[in-house]
């Protein structure tokens, strides 16, 4: 009789495999009390998009790769679908990191939409339901990296996303983005009149996210909230003490929402403004320090201002390819790191290549010393405890 309730498990397995795509379970909420907690003595490593460098972007596969490979925090852009599902997805349309343009049956389905002041034509993500987004499938946003896994990966939810983080076998914090939120309350209605950032922190309250910088409980589930809308990260400093990071693009770039210049957001007086609701700021790594002629030039005064106003500093984005990597850095993003962890004093970085940063940072820690010289250590150690030894 036991053999008979091995039959509709097998039947699950069936439908499972049949589907042709994976199975990411949501989160399991089983307390993992022996997980390694969070590394807080150094600049965190946040997996910008998963290990997307390796893996295409903002999938269950580059996020799991970005933590065997050593990820503080895993990254993610947040949109929404037309029927209101938060999805991971960068783009507001679909077309450069999907197979969208070989569904035949979407193709009347390009639209033109003014996105930040411009007129942008393409497919959009805020036209298709949860079930047609399932439908498609994700490729390497360039041409210059790893092709062998395009058609092989789903766009996730929100909530796949977090279902990674929690079940990690050691603690892993989420970095989400309120992505582009005036567009999508423009194409976006939720009842109750509720906005785009009502959804968002509603599904980090639901698992659990809460605390303020470094409390015991956002210890226990780590999670940065980021935007480049400033009226975003106000709004939702009402809902929720989870830490918000300001993130600060190109400096002819204005604000998606409030129209302010580069100049005016990195101002000391907006940062002693800002940093009422947020912890820290995320510029582009080039705003921070200016390139000519692919050649770093002198640093900006903007960390050092922002450290001033108690601010963290976490640019974006490294990345190893030698068309990324200024020539100072002789194509090495090793000397990369070093220049920004030790010269620049940044407190956390984007990067696309999650185990280079990891390899760079354990192999400079003083916690990471080999065998000959962890013995050297102690025997140091030990002649300075025999001075107080009773005789």
């Amino acid at each position: 009789m036991a053999s008979l309730g091995v039959v509709p498990f097998i039947f699950v397995l069936l439908i499972v495999e049949c589907a042709a795509r994976p199975f990411y379970p949501l989160p399991s909420k089983v307390e993992h009390k022996t997980r390694q907690p969070l590394q807080t003595f150094r600049p965190y490593n946040i997996a910008h998009r998963g290990s997307n460098g390796e893996i295409p972007e903002e999938t269950a596969a580059a996020y799991k790769k970005a933590i065997e490979e050593g990820a503080d925090f895993i990254e993610t852009d947040i949109l929404s679908s037309k029927d209101g599902v938060l999805m991971c997805f960068h783009d507001v349309t679909l077309d450069d990191t999907t197979d969208i343009a070989e569904h035949k049956e979407f193709a009347n389905r390009k639209r033109t939409y003014d996105v930040q002041d411009a007129n942008t034509t393409g497919y959009f993500i805020v036209d298709f339901t949860l079930k047609e987004l399932k439908s498609l499938r994700v490729k390497q946003r360039y041409p210059f990296r790893d092709q062998q896994y395009n058609g092989r990966f789903q766009i996730i939810t929100f909530e796949e996303y977090i279902s990674i983080a929690l079940d990690a076998s050691r603690v892993v914090g989420i970095y989400p983005e309120i992505k582009n939120p005036v567009f999508i309350n423009q194409h976006v209605k939720w009842p109750g009149s509720k906005r785009f950032e009502d959804k968002f922190v509603e599904m980090l309250k639901k698992y659990g996210y809460k605390g303020s910088y470094m409390s015991k409980d956002w210890l226990r589930q780590p999670a940065f909230i980021q935007s480049f809308a400033p009226t975003s990260l106000i709004y939702v400093s009402n809902q929720t003490d989870l830490p918000k990071i300001f993130l600060i693009g190109d400096v002819t770039v204005p604000t998606q929402d409030t129209n302010q210049s580069y100049w005016e957001i990195t101002s000391d007086a907006y940062l002693d403004y800002i940093k009422e609701y947020v912890v820290g700021i995320g510029p582009w790594k080039d705003t921070v320090v200016p390139v000519v002629n692919n050649y770093s030039q002198t640093p900006t005064d903007l960390v050092t201002r922002a450290h001033a106003h108690d601010l963290q500093v976490h640019p974006y984005t490294y990345q190893n390819e030698n068309m990324f990597l200024h020539y100072n850095f002789s194509q090495d993003p090793y000397i990369e790191y070093e220049y920004w962890i030790n010269k620049i004093g940044v407190d956390g970085l984007f990067t696309d290549f999650t185990g280079s940063l990891h390899k760079f940072q354990e192999w400079n820690s003083p916690l990471s010393l080999d065998d000959k010289d962890a013995s050297a250590l102690l025997h140091k150690i030990a002649l300075m405890l025999s001075k107080y030894r009773k005789k």
